[in-house]
């Protein structure tokens, strides 16, 4: 069972938005058991829309769009429906009625008929109900193929796959199993992981295949088990990755979609009853964006500070100026003392701290491009370690952010706090 997948929008193909659409189809899609074996992004056209439904009717069971549906754009990928599918437009009345509660319930203005004209919809669709928006979604069935139509802004078409799509495919086929653990390691590269796990990779059953997903600092080991037992494949998985723990389990920090360093970090945090605050320069506040996404976040962080300029270390952090030029910006004296501050300004157990020079200049440091200090405060002590993470800016940051992450999560699971 396979699926293509139609973005339909000028926007995309000149880089204004960026697809993420696609993405989230292809997993929701993958855990059913359907196999995306296209993506196609095209112009908001007719003659290009049919093309790629032509084409992608050969290819594919499942064709999916997004785009094109809306007042502003006249529904044009609905009126392109009805000319493939020698269709016609009619009044839908649950839509009406939908369109006619949203805009009773949450708009002031008056409704248009470039609104109401949005419950028309080709004859031989099946209506999917838009919870937070007046464009439907489509079902169309052509002998064994399905095509369904979605608006594209990503939260409505999110809630019609969940509610209405991925409810439909599975009511209508039957599907193999695929089965995914993804697990994350950090402080090791593909190459060395690959040697490290080669036997254990080599007597994988044929039914189980490995993919190496690195990405800056760490990688991630994605196991998929296809077949159609799945009480056999979850199981197998789980054998697997518990023989996986004996060749590598020290780098293994979580699961991805269930247990991430993120989310081990904030378990353990809230179990012991600890809490956690940062202060950071050359990664720019994304440690204390990415601790706060998880779920219960103030349950055990206190605050940040991004003391990015050299000025703020001194004005909000208190480093004296004297500190700072005796050490330079980038340096383990700064970053501990970065550390030891924000952690008794936020009066929380353990801070991190990361000061570096990500380039692509040398700033107010004379580190070498790529040097990054990270410190780690907890009781009365601090933990400096000092890396060099290439010459490369995103690089750099991102390298740094998940190194802060794998000393905490060790920290955290290795030592007594």
């Amino acid at each position: 069972m396979n699926a293509e997948i139609i973005t339909i929008g000028d926007e995309i193909l000149i880089g204004q938005i960026i697809d993420t659409n696609s993405a989230f189809l292809g997993k929701q899609l993958n855990k059913i058991g359907v196999e995306v074996v296209q993506i196609t992004s095209i112009k908001d056209e007719q003659d290009i829309i049919i093309k790629a439904l032509e084409d992608a009717e050969t290819r594919a069971d499942i064709i999916i769009t997004t785009g094109g549906l809306g007042p502003t754009k006249d529904d044009l990928t609905k009126h392109t429906l009805c000319q493939y599918f020698d269709d016609e437009l009619v009044l839908d009345q649950n839509t009406l009625k939908h369109i006619e509660d949203i805009f009773r319930k949450y708009i002031s203005h008056p409704i248009l008929e470039a609104n109401r004209s949005q419950a028309y919809l080709p004859s031989k669709c099946l209506a999917l109900k838009n919870p937070y928006g007046t464009a439907p979604g489509m079902w169309i069935e052509k002998g064994e193929k399905v095509f369904i139509s979605m608006p594209g802004v990503p939260f409505e078409m999110k809630a019609l796959v969940r509610n209405e799509v991925i409810p439909n495919l599975k009511d209508r086929y039957n599907r193999p199993f695929i089965f995914h653990k993804t697990v994350l390691t950090y402080g090791l590269g593909e190459s060395a992981i690959a040697d490290k796990i080669e036997d254990w990779a080599h007597n994988l059953p044929n039914f189980i295949k490995l993919a190496y997903l690195p990405s800056l600092g760490r990688v991630r080991l994605r196991l998929t088990a296809r077949g159609n037992d799945e009480q056999l494949l979850q199981d197998e998985i789980k054998t697997q990755v518990e023989k996986l723990h004996d060749y590598i389990g020290d780098i293994i920090k979580g699961y991805e979609d269930e247990d991430s360093i993120e989310d081990n970090i904030a378990q353990t945090l809230t179990q012991k009853n600890l809490s956690l605050s940062t202060a950071e320069s050359c990664t720019g506040g994304r440690l204390a964006s990415i601790m706060t996404e998880v779920p219960g976040a103030s349950a055990y962080f206190k605050g940040s500070i991004v003391s990015y300029a050299t000025s703020a270390k001194h004005d909000v952090l208190n480093i004296p100026r004297a500190f700072i030029k005796k050490h330079s910006v980038v340096s383990a004296e700064i970053t501990k003392e970065m550390a030891i501050r924000v952690k008794r300004m936020f009066n929380s157990d353990l801070a991190i701290a990361t000061t570096g020079n990500a380039g692509p200049t040398k700033g107010d440091s004379d580190a070498e491009i790529g040097t990054v200090f990270i410190a780690l405060a907890y009781g009365g002590k601090v933990k400096v370690e000092k890396f060099n993470f290439g010459n490369h800016r995103e690089r750099v940051t991102q390298k740094a952010v998940n190194k802060a992450l794998e000393m905490l999560y060790d920290h955290l699971n290795e030592k007594k706090v």
